[in-house]
């Protein structure tokens, strides 16, 4: 990990703790480590650890343990190898995803398509590279405990070309396929609204600034469509939409989300929407 190896408290590259942050010492994200290697798991700790706003809850040296460790301690946030003995980052993944433990952020060497495509069909909520910066991995952390997802400019660069070629992410090695878009119950129109934004990969603050509507407002939203579309990540709900029918029809027009919104509720044109809607 770049920098690592720096300290905290004004080094550059760290993010300088705030007092008046929510993420702080009185409520911190509290954080599992899953990596095979200690003396990553060790720099991790440090980095998380030494800034504020951070507590690592537990470590963990392959899936199964962090599978186990996840379902006693429910961390915020796993940080989570891929490559690990027995049970692998990608299943223990789907694991703990699955049985909605915690949100899973991904922490590997490896860019690799499959690996990228998988351990984001898995339900991991992000996925960066151990090159990462400390403070971009920091900023990644807490925003996955904040419910957004974060995936590198590399991995990003990646999953756009796929979609673009109409190349369907790689289905989860040993597990069923999933079945995207096969709704619990109907959405509602606010509610197809916010998967369309989920679609283009905005954030909870860029939906919330597109649609007018209090980041409150757009995390329930988010929670909703996410329980209904039986997924649990929103680039899982992402991929979900975009494989649907109606994206399609959407991208052949190149009609967004926003144009969508403001057609069905002109008032809504240039910010004018109403908290809560």
């Amino acid at each position: 990990m770049a920098g690592a190896g720096a300290a905290a408290g004004g080094k550059p590259g760290w993010p300088a703790p705030d007092p008046g942050d929510p993420l702080s010492a009185n409520n911190p994200v509290t954080v599992l480590l899953a990596d095979d290697h200690s003396a990553i798991r060790a720099g991790l700790r440090m980095i998380l650890e030494s800034l504020g706003g951070f507590t690592v809850v537990g470590e963990a040296a392959d899936g199964a343990a962090a599978v186990r460790m996840a379902r006693a301690l429910r961390p915020d946030v796993v940080l989570m190898d891929l490559r690990m003995p027995g049970m692998d980052g990608i299943a223990a993944t789907a694991e703990i995803t699955g049985q909605a433990l915690s949100a899973v952020l991904v922490l590997t060497t490896f860019d690799i398509d499959d690996y990228v495509h998988a351990a984001l069909r898995a339900g991991a909520a992000g996925f960066l590279l151990k090159s990462v910066e400390p403070a971009e991995l920091v900023r990644a952390v807490a925003s996955v405990a904040d419910g957004d997802s974060v995936l590198s400019p590399a991995v990003t660069r990646t999953v756009i070309a796929a979609f673009v070629q109409g190349q369907p992410p790689a289905a989860v090695p040993g597990l069923p396929a999933p079945a995207p878009g096969q709704l619990t119950e109907p959405l509602t129109a606010r509610e197809e609204v916010v998967l369309a934004c989920l679609g283009e990969g905005l954030s909870n603050h860029q939906i919330t600034r597109r649609l007018g509507i209090a980041e409150t407002t757009v995390k329930t939203h988010v929670s909703r469509v996410l329980a209904k579309l039986g997924v649990a990540s929103r680039v899982q709900a992402a991929i979900a939409y975009r494989e649907t029918a109606a994206y399609r029809e959407t991208a052949k027009h190149g009609e967004t989300a926003k144009h969508r919104e403001t057609a069905a509720n002109p008032e809504w044109a240039g910010g004018r929407g109403h908290q809560g809607r």
